[in-house]
């Protein structure tokens, strides 16, 4: 294995790390709350908990799971919620009483929460009262035994607690009526649950942490088996990444992305656990008006995100009067950075927008661009320590350095494969024991990775490839589009063609106009053949694009 990217580590990053150094991600949690107890861990509706408190309500709540629910080791507990205090606190909960858990969208459909639950085997769920109407409509068809309800409010102080709760429900309608008998409230579990008697179960690194869930956006979602060793392992990777550039117990990190999401987890809710930071939680990102509002009022130091957060942020009203003087980093991931808008954030704040990838099988870092890179870099950066990475062609072979072929990963994050699923496992793992990204990429000679599209959203026009993510990088650049998605379609003379679907801030803009653009930057054949102009793109609950649904729209 050519390790071309070890020159390129910055100083003080090692080639290694110790992926031994804790037995699990409990460890990780004690030694942070006992190291930074007076310091705050997580914040909300400007309510700030410490690592303190969140040790002392987390463990109040795995007692109850483990005495009053009776729910032992390897038991699966569902948790569903946006960005709340109440999230970081069941999961760790849930970890602490030696149970696996398995994060849940709260958007899910019926349907998909059916088969979530089912497949997980999850025999406990928590979740916000304004899903709950969700879970009622399937929960007889799932192995659900236990139920514990929040409201919005519920770990704030009185009387915003009281208010938040009622104007959810009452003033802005956002909880549909529902009906789950036997359920038990947030609030009245921590109150039950007498700390005292919690005990901790022995855990180790083949223990399961995570069930998490992936490929939704592609077919039936599966179950990724994420144990404490995978998780234990990239956090010791991040940590070596990103610690040299980072100042203990003094972080502020903009947590914007659902701590459902695995890039979130780790990167943020976990992370900057680890290092003392803390997780300023944005309940909904979308509201970008508000978003923005919470920044003004939070001397932040870090930010991660997606493409479209990014972009979404640089046109809101009053971004750039934030004050930056304290913000260093920001990593972006989930989807590719577009140049765009990555030289218009630099330019706004200061700061650079380093791109990371990752992905739900490998817990989730792969590899990172070093935090000292002065600008955008357009790739996604190095392998992190103790990670190996290569490119090979469809028959299973490496390609030489600089060709493209299929983004290939081995190392101590990823996981044994999916839960239940022998034969899906199979399918991504090769011989030698790498497992296959589906993402076409290529290396150069320092190292660097740059992912170049999806290998199932490749268009293919006349025998020549074509890469979404490339049209829609020089799309995006121009002045009057804000987001598009560019899909392939069929074509009597060439096979496929290029379809892009626009997202424009001026009504004005034409089809030819969009085409006159592209002219600039790509051959003929990668220039879309139709352009269609639409309100809004579909995206995951997390901002990436979804090709398919666009693929179900536009191809009949």
């Amino acid at each position: 294995m050519n390790h071309a990217w070890y020159s390129s580590y910055p100083e003080g990053v090692p080639h290694e790390v110790d992926v031994s150094a804790y037995d699990s991600l409990l460890d990780v949690f004690e030694q942070s709350c006992s190291q930074y107890s007076d310091r705050p861990c997580f914040s909300n509706f400007g309510k700030a908990l410490s690592f303190q408190e969140i040790n002392e309500y987390s463990q109040q709540l795995a007692s109850y799971l483990q005495n009053q629910l009776g729910m032992v080791k390897g038991d699966k507990v569902a948790i569903m919620m946006p960005n709340l205090l109440q999230n970081p606190v069941s999961i760790f909960a849930a970890l602490r009483a030696g149970l696996t858990v398995v994060n849940t969208n709260p958007l899910y459909t019926g349907e998909e929460l059916k088969h979530q639950l089912s497949d997980s085997g999850a025999t406990c769920i928590i979740v916000l009262e304004n899903f709950a109407s969700t879970l009622q409509g399937v929960i007889n068809e799932t192995p659900i035994k236990h139920v514990i309800v929040t409201r919005m409010g519920d770990m704030l102080s009185f009387p915003k607690s009281s208010l938040i709760n009622l104007v959810v429900k009452h003033v802005k309608k956002m909880v549909p009526a529902y009906n789950l008998p036997g359920s038990y409230t947030f609030k009245q579990c921590l109150t039950q649950g007498d700390a005292s008697k919690y005990i901790r179960p022995e855990m180790k690194q083949q223990d399961y942490a995570f069930l998490q869930y992936t490929g939704g956006t592609t077919g039936v979602a599966k179950g990724a088996i994420l144990t404490h060793g995978n998780m234990v392992a990239n956090l010791q990777q991040v940590s070596a990444w990103i610690e040299p550039f980072a100042k203990k117990g003094h972080e502020i990190v903009i947590t914007a992305l659902p701590l459902y999401h695995i890039f979130s987890l780790l990167a943020n809710g976990l992370f900057f656990m680890k290092i003392g930071g803390l997780n300023h939680l944005i309940t909904n990102p979308r509201d970008m008006k508000n978003f923005v509002k919470e920044l003004k009022s939070t001397k932040f130091t870090a930010i991660t995100g997606v493409n479209t957060l990014f972009n979404g942020l640089i046109h809101t009203p009053g971004f750039a009067d934030i004050d930056f003087s304290n913000f260093k980093m920001t990593l972006g991931g989930g989807m590719a950075v577009q140049k765009a808008v990555a030289d218009e954030w630099h330019i706004l704040t200061g700061c650079p927008l380093l791109e990371a990838y990752g992905l739900t099988e490998t817990s989730p870092a792969v590899c990172i661009n070093p935090m000292n890179l002065p600008k955008y870099s357009g790739k996604i950066g190095l392998p992190v320590p103790s990670t190996e990475v290569c490119i090979k062609d469809d028959d299973n072979n490496i390609v030489a350095m600089g060709e493209k072929g299929e983004l290939c990963i081995k190392g101590p994050q990823v996981t044994q494969g999916y839960y239940g699923m022998p034969e899906e496992t199979a399918l991504v793992f090769d011989d030698d024991g790498f497992f296959h990204s589906g993402d076409i990429a290529f290396m150069d000679e320092q190292g660097y990775v740059q992912i170049v599209d999806r290998k199932k959203d490749m268009i293919n026009v006349s025998g020549f490839n074509v890469y979404p993510n490339e049209v829609e990088a020089v799309i995006v650049g121009h002045p009057d589009v804000l987001e598009v998605g560019v899909i392939g379609i069929p074509d009597e003379k060439c096979g496929e063609s290029v379809m892009a679907i626009v997202v424009s801030q001026n009504p004005q803009l034409t089809e030819h106009d969009i085409k006159a653009h592209c002219e600039l930057s790509l051959t003929r054949y990668k220039i879309p053949k139709r352009v269609e102009f639409v309100a809004e793109v579909p995206k995951t609950n997390v901002g990436k694009i979804l090709h398919r649904k666009l693929r179900e729209q536009f191809v009949k």
